[in-house]
């Protein structure tokens, strides 16, 4: 294939993939619907399959992870390409770097404050529609998904495989992106450039409520 004719197939895929967000949603839902009856066992299971279900479930039964990976995606949509499909893959990398750093107990101090603003700031960011250059929002980003990614290896449970706990926790939260860049995306229309800023001020509260012992 041509290199002409390669970068336009790129570029219609890039370009069909918002119209299939709602089938990928759609097909999250209901993988978190087939694994949740597993959250009563997820932290005493062993093994690989047990690494799994812990991995994946962490983030998603945590408003404050949820809240800061939510954003991510919103405001990578809201900023449009490139950093809408960059800014939630730097997220799961570095945060992947931060939980090996939390299974080997390395100390890192102020995870749980930085995990609280991580809700503030990226809140703020989609309520005030800030477009900073994608090299600072790639940094923000990455500088926050270390303290997360550290809280999720930190409760890795002691028979759990750690690979496999690692795999859950990157795949649940690319999920997360995922959904808010279906949010993010409603920006197209007049009134959802006012729904995508209001939850850019609930996921802002909702790291106020966090970082102020409210939550």
């Amino acid at each position: 294939m041509k290199p002409a004719a390669a970068s336009e197939a790129f570029s219609r895929s890039i370009t069909q993939l918002p119209s299939r967000l709602p089938e990928l949603i759609r097909l999250a839902i209901l993988t978190v619907a087939l694994i949740a009856p597993a959250v009563a066992h997820a932290h005493s299971e062993t093994g690989v399959i047990g690494g799994f279900i812990s991995g994946f479930l962490h983030p998603l039964t945590g408003p404050d992870h949820i809240a800061a990976m939510v954003a991510v995606g919103i405001w990578g949509a809201f900023l449009g390409a490139p950093a809408m499909w960059l800014l939630p893959v730097i997220f799961p990398l570095v945060m992947a770097f931060g939980g090996a750093l939390g299974i080997l107990g390395i100390a890192l101090p102020g995870v749980e404050t930085a995990i609280a603003f991580s809700g503030v700031i990226l809140g703020l960011m989609i309520v005030f529609t800030a477009r900073p250059p994608l090299w600072v929002a790639a940094l923000m980003v990455g500088f926050f998904a270390i303290f997360h990614g550290y809280a999720h290896g930190a409760e890795l449970p002691h028979a759990a495989n750690a690979v496999t706990y690692a795999i859950g926790f990157v795949i649940a939260t690319g999920l997360l992106h995922l959904s808010g860049i279906a949010v993010g995306l409603l920006i197209r229309w007049p009134w959802g450039r006012i729904a995508v800023r209001a939850c850019g001020g609930v996921i802002a509260a909702t790291g106020f409520a966090f970082l102020f012992g409210f939550l």
